[in-house]
């Protein structure tokens, strides 16, 4: 789905893809006493941009779900995906978007049952190279709460917006690295590497044979896999706890993009060994 609001440029465009994503890693809640009941939501989780003269801009909603007012702030930090573990922040990226990313408002209070507004707007200097341009935008709010004996105690939540500025004609270009069987998971993994310039959210479909017998079929996740990295993708199915060791044909399609329009088939040899 696409969203382009109406002062935007068509180049400009922002996707967002919530639940399928599986990008709950972004969103985590620190608590230091009794349970809070979560009031702070942003959306959309992932912000994909077309830089139009090396300029871009996007907005993030802020919504207050509970019934007292919140302050909240946002900041930026670089972020990976990696490998095994999907997404991380880091200290440091060639292609961290922060320096070039402006708020407005970079703090605001949020009143109870409200969604506010925050515009951001990427500017990249001409001299950058054409590239893909990206960091993690979270929302945070800091709440003073009460234990039960009546000292202070703080609660801090945060959200997270992972944003993708692209400059220039540079695309995703995912191919099928790798796979192994994980027999303490009773999972397959395959690893798919992407040489573009671009990340791209994807998904598998896959087939399991042994000769013409068809073991096991399914879909993975959607899937980042990030510009100049790869990804394991976990393709689970309950038929895999009683797989068999031998010698195995796994064939299925990666698809990414707009409406799934590019297109990935693979057919590898899967060895399972003896336990």
């Amino acid at each position: 789905m696409f969203f382009v609001p109406p002062n935007l440029t068509t180049a400009s465009r922002i996707t967002f893809k919530a639940l399928q994503l599986g990008i709950w890693a972004l969103s985590a809640a620190f608590i230091f006493s009794n349970p809070a009941k979560a009031q702070l939501g942003a959306s959309p989780l992932v912000i994909e941009s077309q830089a139009n003269r090396g300029q871009a801009q996007a907005f993030i909603n802020v919504t207050n779900s509970g019934d007292t007012p919140l302050r909240v702030r946002l900041y930026t930090e670089p972020f990976t995906y990696n490998r095994d573990k999907g997404f991380q922040t880091a200290s440091s990226s060639p292609n961290d978007l922060s320096s070039y990313l402006q708020f407005s408002p970079r703090e605001l209070t949020v009143p109870p049952g409200v969604t506010r507004r925050v515009r951001l707007r990427a500017m990249l200097a001409p001299s950058l190279p054409d590239g893909e341009y990206r960091t993690a935008v979270f929302t945070e709010s800091l709440k003073e709460l009460g234990d039960n004996d009546s000292n202070t105690v703080s609660v801090v939540t945060r959200v997270g917006t992972v944003i993708y500025v692209r400059k220039g004609d540079v695309e995703p270009n995912l191919a099928v690295d790798s796979v192994r069987f994980d027999q303490a998971k009773n999972q397959i993994q395959l690893l798919i590497r992407n040489i573009g310039e671009a990340s791209a959210i994807s998904t598998a479909t896959w087939t399991l044979k042994q000769g013409e017998t068809v073991i096991s079929t399914g879909e993975s996740i959607a899937t980042t896999v990030i510009a100049q990295g790869d990804r394991n993708f976990l393709l689970s199915d309950a038929k895999l706890e009683s797989l068999s060791p031998g010698n195995y044909q796994l064939t299925g399609e990666v698809t990414w993009g707009e409406d799934e329009s590019n297109k990935l088939p693979f057919s590898v040899n899967l060895t399972v060994p003896e336990p």
